[in-house]
């Protein structure tokens, strides 16, 4: 018998075998056990509207410690994408910076369709910015503004250092009564990068009062209990998200 033939049957074999131990791992069957893997859905309407903002706020910090422990929800964008198509129904508006290594929807472990982003230097708030806060949480129904600050932030040290560039030099003068309010007791500049964490929180903390000084709006819906406005940073080293 050709030597060829006579091994088909070890190889169909062969591969039953493996196609049934792959069936097993799946299901859990004798001894074979996986990982259930999420797979992340579009946010719907039911699902948002049911969310306080506390659980709201809950909800990201177990993302964010999805992210920390390296167990990130598997996202299928296209699928999120294409549920997203008929409508948007956001959990929150981020008001975060611009630096590249602080992507707020990726440390809070949320997909498409699940947070409106804001992003300027120093997360810092203006007119246009609060406008836009507006729209997320009066007309399309968020439930919670998150200000996001994080650690050694190029922002924040410019302010302390009296940078000036352009349009930057505005920008960095809206960060530095955050400097002047900062108590702290080690060596204040902007190569002490203990300080410059502390004055980023401070930075954030004034941003959330001016939120509420300068937008009527966001301020009754959260009198109101139908929204929660928080400050939070985001912490480089660690990859923590600290709310405050």
């Amino acid at each position: 018998m050709n030597e060829h033939l006579s091994k088909q049957p070890d190889r169909r074999a062969a591969l039953k075998q493996i196609a049934a131990v792959s069936v097993l791992a799946v299901t859990g069957v004798a001894g074979f056990t996986l990982p259930a893997v999420s797979v992340a859905a579009v946010m719907s309407k039911e699902q948002r509207d049911k969310m306080t903002p506390n659980d709201v706020i809950t909800h990201f910090k177990k993302g964010n410690q999805r992210f920390r422990d390296g167990k990130m929800l598997r996202h299928d964008y296209l699928a999120q994408k294409r549920g997203s198509r008929a409508g948007q129904y956001p959990l929150a508006v981020i008001l975060s910076c611009i630096d590249s290594r602080a992507p707020a929807e990726i440390l809070l472990d949320t997909g498409i369709g699940e947070t409106f982003n804001s992003r300027v230097a120093g997360n810092i708030e203006n007119g246009d910015i609060l406008g836009s806060l507006e729209f997320a949480c009066a007309l399309a129904g968020a439930k919670v503004v998150l200000v996001m600050g994080h650690t050694s932030c190029g922002a924040v040290k410019g302010a302390i250092n009296n940078a000036e560039l352009g349009n930057l030099t505005g920008l960095l003068n809206k960060i530095k009564p955050a400097i002047a309010r900062t108590v702290y007791e080690g060596k204040r500049s902007g190569d002490n990068y203990g300080f410059v964490d502390a004055v980023a929180k401070t930075n954030v903390q004034m941003t959330v009062e001016d939120i509420r000084k300068d937008s009527p709006v966001l301020k009754k819906l959260e009198d109101e209990g139908k929204i929660k406005i928080v400050g939070s940073l985001y912490h480089l080293e660690g990859g923590r998200v600290e709310f405050f």
